[in-house]
């Protein structure tokens, strides 16, 4: 687990390489989709994060003009847009809805909101150490599910940004989510476990074993994710390799943010 690879990202605890043993578990192939999470709120009236709040951040390439230009950028991010009425069912907020995305990822979704659909459907988040092992898919050592190349004979085996980040994107190549399947899986049947949508984890976010105390409080404010999105890029967010890691506060919400269902083995007692 982990890398003491050049291109590690020291800042995210990704190091040193170790070896952890794990035990049996399950694992979702995809993440959840548009379809599974409306059945859940059809199921329990369930209100996410983002819909008591009002508003939830977007890519500003995925919305209209108009509507990019009177949101408002959070300090420090200028892609992004706080966008009022944006949630999993309207993903680029108010004209916007999934009804034609069935089985892309459901985003806008917390760590608070991950969490109760687990429960729901009797399951759980997988661990860090789960998902890396998983994202793996059998192979040991290598930077992507696949290997070491990242487009292996030119083709594209993952949903990352394309074009010049953060506002020239390839023609033909919209910034967004893809379908759960789009890609061929890993070596274990996983899809998309490199890019398209960050996907929470159990864990808290912890730099590591030793940590001063005061950032020790910090980052146990935070909540692990893995597997970077369609907004990773090697200029900016080299994240989209298999060790690398990320975080936000458990009521974080997102138009590039998702979650995989893991659970323990089945009891045939």
């Amino acid at each position: 687990m982990g890398s003491d690879a050049a291109d590690r990202i020291e800042a995210d605890g990704e190091g040193p390489l170790r070896r952890v043993s794990l035990g049996a578990f399950r694992i979702s192939p995809t993440t959840v989709t548009n379809r599974a999470f409306a059945g859940f709120v059809r199921s329990t009236r369930y209100v996410t994060d983002a819909e008591r709040r009002g508003r939830s951040f977007v890519f500003h390439l995925q919305l209209a003009q108009p509507l990019s230009a009177q949101s408002t950028a959070p300090p420090g991010l200028p892609w992004w847009r706080d966008v009022e009425h944006a949630c999993w069912q309207r993903p680029e907020g108010s004209g916007s809805h999934v009804h034609d995305r069935p089985d892309h990822p459901v985003v806008h979704v917390s760590w608070n909101d991950a969490k109760v659909y687990c429960a729901w459907a009797g399951a759980r988040l997988p661990c860090e150490a789960e998902w890396e092992y998983a994202a793996r898919g059998g192979l040991e050592g290598m930077r992507y599910a696949w290997g070491d190349e990242l487009a292996p004979g030119g083709v594209a085996r993952c949903n990352i940004w394309r074009g010049t980040f953060p506002n020239a994107p390839e023609a033909g190549w919209k910034p967004g989510p893809m379908p759960v399947d789009a890609f061929a899986p890993n070596g274990f049947g996983l899809h998309n476990v490199c890019g398209n949508v960050w996907e929470w984890c159990e864990d808290i976010f912890r730099l590591g074993d030793a940590v001063d105390a005061a950032k020790d409080r910090q980052v146990h404010a935070q909540r692990a994710m893995r597997g970077g999105s369609f907004l990773c890029h090697d200029s900016y967010c080299n994240r989209y390799r298999v060790a690398a890691r990320s975080s936000a506060s458990a009521d974080s919400a997102a138009s590039n943010i998702s979650f995989r269902l893991a659970a323990d083995p089945l009891s045939f007692e």
